[in-house]
């Protein structure tokens, strides 16, 4: 049988993120963009209330929900602002390869700290010349003794200058190309790391985004996640657990740029009646409904299927893809229904814009996420 309803508890977590946006997330939305200003207190808030760090297992403190409940709290969070949605979301990222991966020593201590005290982590992958193509990293990890000599730089990196600890992707045996890639867990008081300034990005500068430097950076080797060579596989598998997270917050950010634009269509007239009675205005919010429920359907299907066990990389991967376009577009044809007003900063769908693009980017863009597709298609 086939149930599209939420349980009790999941729609108590669906109610309790929707009042917390409505009331800590969306009121501020419009000052952190504007200033980029870091949003510590609000994420605090949601740590205190748990809903952050949901996915940590219930013995290293955290609740131990699936990616299900994850997609649900990130909807509504993404509703009132994406920029600080994902300011939250990143813990997730840089959580996931541990959860996947780790060893109990290291789940304690990063997973711990997380859930210990409002901190956050980051995701440390991404290269000023590796981005879709993340064997072009140059990251190296020199085994020296019982400790490894990090010596790198990362860029595009999200809490980079606020995280606890970073996950981070190196080559310990460059001529093994992504075989050769292993992942490490790294504090971010360890001598010879140096942030970067923020990068003032197109859209969500809530974000806390910047480069990373690494320089004989130390690190033992009990902080190593997996074996040597398993890193790339580890980084990758932990998209798996983090692209239906992702897609839902392209879904709360359509829900809310169609939500604006069926409020200004009934209220704006042209012509002596709202331009909602136009054919043509009525069918393009119809259209961003009928696309927001269908991206909805997908990202929950790939969150249903990895909290059951099932191998989900196809369907994570169309999610993203297909939440990714859609968001995009409901935002885009929110500003063509606001006309010249949408244009305008005093009017909350120009942000909305800005903001849907980077759903196209970061964390696979929809290009390759079309090649992991065809890929699962042809291959497997």
């Amino acid at each position: 049988m086939i149930d599209f309803t939420l349980s009790d508890e999941q729609q108590q977590l669906q109610e309790l993120s929707r009042k917390f946006a409505k009331e800590e997330i969306l009121p501020k939305a419009a000052h952190h963009d504007k200033t980029g200003e870091y949003p510590r207190a609000i994420a605090t808030k949601a740590w205190e209330l748990g809903l952050m760090n949901t996915h940590v297992p219930q013995e290293y403190g955290g609740l131990g929900l699936g990616v299900l409940e994850g997609c649900i709290i990130t909807e509504e969070f993404a509703y009132g602002c994406t920029g600080i949605a994902t300011a939250m979301e990143a813990n997730t990222l840089a959580a996931a390869p541990i959860i996947v991966a780790g060893t109990d020593e290291q789940k304690k201590e990063f997973l711990g700290r997380l859930t210990a005290e409002p901190k956050f982590a980051a995701y440390c992958v991404t290269e000023p010349g590796a981005g879709s193509d993340v064997t072009g990293i140059r990251t190296l990890a020199k085994k020296v003794g019982t400790d490894y000599i990090i010596n790198g730089a990362k860029m595009w990196i999200t809490n980079a200058s606020v995280a606890d600890w970073y996950f981070v992707l190196a080559y310990t045996d460059p001529s093994q190309k992504h075989r050769g890639m292993s992942g490490f867990a790294i504090p971010a008081d360890a001598p010879g790391i140096t942030v970067g300034k923020k990068e003032w990005n197109l859209g969500q500068r809530a974000s806390d985004t910047r480069g990373i430097t690494f320089e004989d950076v130390k690190v033992p080797e009990k902080w190593r996640i997996g074996q040597e060579g398993q890193g790339f596989k580890i980084a990758m598998s932990a998209f798996d657990h983090t692209r239906p997270a992702v897609s839902a917050g392209a879904v709360g950010l359509a829900r809310r740029a169609m939500d604006e634009a069926i409020q200004y269509a009934q209220t704006r007239k042209s012509f002596g009646q709202p331009i909602a009675a136009f054919q043509s205005i009525s069918f393009m919010i119809a259209d961003m409904a009928k696309d927001i429920e269908a991206a909805r359907l997908l990202v929950h299907k790939a969150a249903w299927m990895i909290d059951r066990g099932d191998r989900n990389t196809k369907w994570a991967a169309m999610a993203k893809a297909f939440a990714a376009d859609v968001v995009m577009k409901v935002a885009t044809d929110a500003v063509q229904v606001f006309g010249g007003y949408g244009y305008s900063e005093e009017y909350p769908v120009e942000k909305l814009m800005r903001d849907a693009k980077i759903y196209q980017i970061y964390e696979g863009t929809s290009q390759i996420q079309r090649l992991i597709i065809a890929k699962e298609i042809f291959e497997r």
